[in-house]
């Protein structure tokens, strides 16, 4: 893992080159949540753009087009999921004029006749059914509006699409954007010599979707405390009854090795002491707080327990670099978010550098007031987890690299 991320950290950036004069497209991520009325809830992922594109602006460059995807229409044209829902935020935070291009290949000298330095906003880039296929003939068509290849959307570099991977091989030049260098130089400070002791927070629904990671960190890091309902699964491996709770019994055997080889290579290993349990996650009666091995028939654990809590903030508090991916219990029901939210306080209150994985663990941060007091929350949920599983993402490996 350490070379990939040494090897996607010599990907060069957009400071290193000369766009003066140059078209330059700029693979952006805009998939920003809205309401049932399409007004945007949190519109971090285009604030977190917006130092690239004035750079391009303040540079001169010839042209702007930005690129996204919102939703998945799945190739599909759908109102819904259209960008004009979103160009006025953009105007707002840009403070500029956009201009917004609906069908670029039928109107692609709209934006090669310009010469203003003007910012195009293409329609959603998933409208295409080529683009999640990384078709060729998209992406050269994409390739043809520019000069320049800027990729600077994190959240989708794990995918190998035409607007980040296809596209390069019809530009000349590709480089990364502000945003990408940000976020691998910060997984960088967390898994590339970094401060001990290293601790990996993990939670979330299922252990099968981070076997890969739980193998893959074990020899970077001092402790892994494991929360969630993933952590059904390990303490059912150890023999306590789970009753309702989520387990994956695929993988008990799988559980027990991850706990093998941490105590192999000298890693403490974290879990549940106590948990908060239900009768009904909806429509709860009846909600108490048992230890582990006292699970009731039929009742299923939502959310760590308070000794839990004191057992996981003594060993954060202990730690000088702080990973954490995944919440602690289902913490979009807010009487079982106290876990989840005590673990963001906690990690908030050391002094430890801390890096939070994108999606639901980016949100419970948020949510729990805590999103200014963590060191960096990355902008992508599937692109860190994949990060932290020691893969080189496809969105890095076409950039120019410093020699």
């Amino acid at each position: 893992m350490l070379s990939n991320i040494e090897f996607m950290q010599k990907v060069k950036s957009l400071k290193e080159i000369e766009i003066k004069d140059k078209r330059v497209l700029i693979r952006v991520d805009f998939n920003v949540p809205m309401d049932s009325h399409h007004i945007i809830t949190d519109d971090i992922r285009i604030k977190e753009a917006l130092h690239t594109i004035n750079y391009c602006i303040d540079h001169q460059a010839k042209s702007i087009v930005l690129v996204t995807h919102l939703g998945r229409p799945d190739g599909e044209v759908d109102e819904n999921f259209s960008l004009k829902h979103i160009i006025k935020r953009i105007e707002r935070l840009l403070n500029k004029k956009v201009t917004f291009i609906e069908d670029f290949i039928h109107h692609k000298n709209r934006i090669l006749e310009s010469d203003e330095c003007e910012v195009f906003l293409l329609e959603n880039i998933r409208f295409f059914k080529g683009e999640t296929k990384n078709d060729e003939t998209l992406s050269k068509e994409l390739g043809s509006l520019c000069d320049v290849f800027v990729n600077d959307a994190f959240g989708t570099s794990h995918r190998a699409h035409s607007s980040t991977v296809g596209i390069t091989k019809y530009v000349k030049t590709n480089v990364a954007g502000f945003l990408l260098k940000r976020e691998i130089d910060a997984f960088a400070k967390a898994l590339f010599k970094p401060v001990a002791p290293v601790a990996l927070v993990v939670g979330g629904a299922k252990v099968s979707s981070k076997i890969t990671l739980l193998n893959n960190i074990i020899p970077k890091v001092n402790k892994i405390i494991i929360g969630g309902a993933m952590s059904n699964t390990f303490l059912k491996a150890l023999g306590n009854d789970m009753q309702n709770s989520l387990v994956e019994d695929d993988y008990l055997e799988e559980a027990l090795k991850i706990l093998k080889n941490a105590k192999t290579a000298k890693v403490n290993i974290y879990l549940p002491v106590d948990v908060v349990i239900t009768d009904d996650i909806h429509h709860p009666i009846d909600t108490k707080i048992v230890p582990i091995q006292d699970i009731l028939k039929n009742f299923t654990a939502v959310d760590i327990g308070p000794a839990t809590v004191k057992l996981f903030e003594e060993a954060i508090g202990m730690s000088n670099t702080i990973v954490w991916n995944g919440p602690m219990g289902i913490f979009e029901i807010d009487r079982f978010s106290k876990g989840t939210y005590r673990i963001a306080h906690a990690i908030a209150d050391t002094y430890a550098y801390s890096i939070v994985g994108g999606g639901d663990t980016a949100s419970a941060a948020d949510k729990a007031g805590e999103k200014e007091n963590i060191s960096f929350i990355s902008t992508g949920g599937g692109a860190s987890l994949e990060l932290l599983e020691g893969k080189i993402l496809p969105g890095f490996e076409n950039l120019e690299k410093i020699s």
